[in-house]
């Protein structure tokens, strides 16, 4: 049984915190430059509902085994469902409303008080949700009706809209009520600015009753999101360390016969059991390949929660010697996530077809880590990975002509057909791939990446060159008269049912370049003496360790 060296860190509540301040200071700067006044309140909306089934809804204070909405995560790091956030820009205090307990609630998980959650996700005020209209409209009346900033704007990357907080009380409410549902000691604080009156009424509190920016928020959020701050750093890193010891334990449990599905528990399993880290990034990808065809048996089952698509894949196939295996898989710690991607051999030696093709990958991979830097362009690290596979594959003479004259062509996208890489974070494709100037490409393989903006340090991004043979564009490149030639079709004959390669490793990029926050054996060499049982160090080790003789270091 495998047994974890890993330190999880600590779960701190200032991380969120964190975010609220840059958040805060990011608007009260755009605020500015825009001559507009100082003060609104975000307001963000937990999800509604994270059950696993449609049919068994889970008690409220079960912790999720779907998503949180990863702004509401971001800016407040609460687990459970129904919650509404709000942040005063003018005074940079928080404010969580918590849903009222049902009877089911309090019987399968106790009661809890509203200060317990101030003190769990470190707020400055914690209200019932059907107090929201009236908190807002009372505590922050000092500069006349309070503006709500909503989050709404595009996700560039998966095309879908957030969905901006909304809510519609319609109550009457008395001082006394409102003593009842406010707390006292915020009555006391604020009481001259409260300007309510005895027998005051509150009807109708819709969200329509007040005012609302839509167009705000999203960016600026967004922008937030896209420099990693030392706190996330060291989640994201935890996950990364995680994912490298699961993925090493399916390396070495790996053999012919098994199913696919036992790979994903084995991955499961470790990261959860030895590492604490119970919950994936995302539905992992498992693919099959071996000389014969491209296998990739799955049941996918799909289904709507609010403005997600959550998707199911059941992988049945079964292993067999000389099948190539793709593997991508992450675990994900306080909220935080990692994404990963090993290919090697089941039977643990490659031939020499799948050498020629990984080391083709293994090259693009390194090439474009020691390229990068603050400054450098995601397009053009694209074309760099394009261009090294195509120096590749040229040496072996699959393809033939001269590698600009290749590069014009895009010929890069039918071995490649998806982008380099994508921000990563609270989302495994993390948001802000595209801030407003920037335009996706239209050409082939271009169009598929996730981001092209210059890299800036604090970004965490994937490095994910892949090779694949598949029919349906090396057909659509055998009837282009001006791409055919490129290709020596005899060799392409041999290599049409291999199926593909994919390494990929999480990058931070540091003010002088990046650190690879990724520790898998990445060399043929490597993999072929870890899958045989040699040591593999940690990330912590490497620095000291010695090599021994079958050339690995010493743990």
């Amino acid at each position: 049984m495998s047994d974890s060296s890993l330190a999880p860190p600590a779960v701190f509540m200032e991380l969120h915190a964190g975010n609220r301040k840059r958040l805060v200071a990011a608007l009260r700067a755009h605020l500015s430059t825009s001559g507009r006044p100082l003060h609104g309140i975000v307001l963000l909306k937990a999800r509604s509902t994270l059950a696993l089934r449609r049919s068994l809804p889970i008690p409220f204070g079960f912790l999720r085994l779907i998503w949180q909405e990863s702004y509401f995560a971001y800016l407040f790091g609460v687990r459970e469902p129904g919650f509404y956030g709000a942040v005063d820009i003018a005074s940079g205090q928080s404010i969580l409303f918590a849903p009222r307990l049902t009877l089911d609630d309090a019987i399968w998980n106790g009661e809890k008080e509203l200060s317990s959650f101030k003190d769990m996700y470190r707020v400055d005020f914690v209200f019932y949700v059907d107090d929201l209209a009236q908190v807002l409209r009372c505590q922050f009346s000092e500069h006349g009706e309070p503006l709500l900033f909503l989050l709404y704007g595009k996700n560039t990357d998966s095309g879908n809209y957030s969905k901006p907080a909304s809510f519609e009380f319609c109550q009457i409410l008395s001082l006394e009520s409102a003593i009842t549902h406010i707390n006292i000691a915020l009555l006391c604080s604020f009481g001259p600015q409260l300007h309510l009156e005895v027998n005051s009424t509150f009807s109708d509190m819709g969200i329509e009753k007040f005012d609302t920016d839509l167009s705000t928020l999203h960016p600026i959020l967004t922008e937030c999101r896209v420099i990693k701050s030392d706190m996330e750093l060291a989640f994201i890193q935890y996950a990364n360390d995680v994912s490298s010891k699961a993925h090493i334990e399916v390396m070495r449990q790996i053999k012919p016969g098994m199913k696919e599905f036992q790979l994903e528990s084995i991955f499961i399993h470790h990261a959860s059991m030895h590492e604490g880290c119970r919950h994936c990034s995302y539905t992992f990808l498992l693919f099959i390949m071996d000389m014969r065809v491209l296998q990739m048996t799955r049941i996918n089952a799909y289904w709507k929660n609010e403005n997600c698509d959550e998707r199911i894949i059941v992988y049945f196939q079964t292993l067999n010697d000389g099948d190539m295996a793709l593997m991508d898989m992450g675990a994900e710690y306080n909220f935080y996530g990692s994404d990963i991607t090993c290919s090697y051999p089941i039977n643990g030696k490659f031939k020499r077809n799948q050498t020629i093709v990984y080391n083709a990958i293994l090259r693009a991979h390194n090439d474009v880590i020691s390229h990068m830097q603050p400054g450098v362009r995601w397009i053009d690290m694209h074309k760099l990975a394009e261009q090294r596979i195509l120096e590749s594959l040229k040496k072996e003479n699959i393809i033939h002509g001269d590698i600009g004259d290749m590069m014009n062509q895009r010929l890069g996208a039918v071995f490649m057909p998806h982008g380099l890489g994508h921000l990563l974070g609270i989302d495994t494709h993390d948001p802000g791939g595209y801030p407003k100037g920037l335009e996706r490409p239209k050409e082939p393989g271009l169009r598929s990446l996730r981001t092209i903006r210059e890299l800036k340090e604090g970004m965490v991004i994937t490095v994910e060159p892949g090779c694949y043979f598949i029919g349906t564009l090396l057909r659509h490149a055998k009837d282009d008269p001006i791409s055919s030639k490129f290709f020596n079709w005899e060799k392409i004959e041999m290599y049409k049912s291999f199926g593909g390669v994919r390494i990929e490793s999480n990058l931070y990029v540091t003010a002088q370049g990046c650190k690879n926050l990724t520790n898998c054996p990445r060399e043929t060499w490597e993999i072929e003496a870890v899958m045989a049982g040699a040591p593999w160090p940690s990330r912590d080790d490497c620095s000291s360790a010695t090599t021994t003789k079958n050339g690995l270091p010493k743990t």
